[in-house]
């Protein structure tokens, strides 16, 4: 805001020493309009006319942008209140959640067990084809 200030003041400090130097009447026609001033004048209301101009092309889409931000700015709004209800609700679920659950005790690690030979001590091991085949061979033939 205060350098807006100070380049309005220069700004104006500049348009008077400039009217000061060019103070030549000068004649402006358009048509059948006629219109008789000084330079310095002339080419300040022509600055001045250019300025408006150009802020009002440039209103419209000023207007949009300003018209969008107030838009996202009420969904930040209403999504921050949405966030706020869902982590309220998380931590109601979480209670209920935590009534419900009743805790296990903990179970006391077991001992590891030694591996079991099933083979008896001095007979040879049975390969799993043997132990697989049936009991009766049928006949033997001599």
């Amino acid at each position: 805001m205060q350098l807006a200030l100070i380049l309005g003041i220069v700004f104006s400090i500049i348009s008077v020493v400039f009217a000061l130097q060019n103070n030549v009447p000068v004649t402006v026609s358009l048509a059948i309009w006629r219109f008789e001033g000084s330079l310095a004048l002339v080419l300040l209301i022509a600055l001045g006319l250019g300025a408006l101009i150009a802020g009002l092309i440039s209103s419209p889409a000023m207007i949009r942008r300003q018209w969008t931000v107030a838009r996202m700015g009420r969904q930040v709004t209403e999504l921050e209140a949405k966030a706020a209800d869902l982590e309220k609700s998380n931590a109601a679920m979480a209670a209920q959640l935590a009534e419900r659950v009743t805790p296990v005790a903990p179970v006391a690690p077991v001992a590891p067990v030694a591996p079991v030979d099933l083979v008896p001590p001095g007979s040879a091991p049975i390969s799993k084809l043997e132990a697989m085949a049936p009991a009766h061979r049928g006949p033997e033939v001599n």
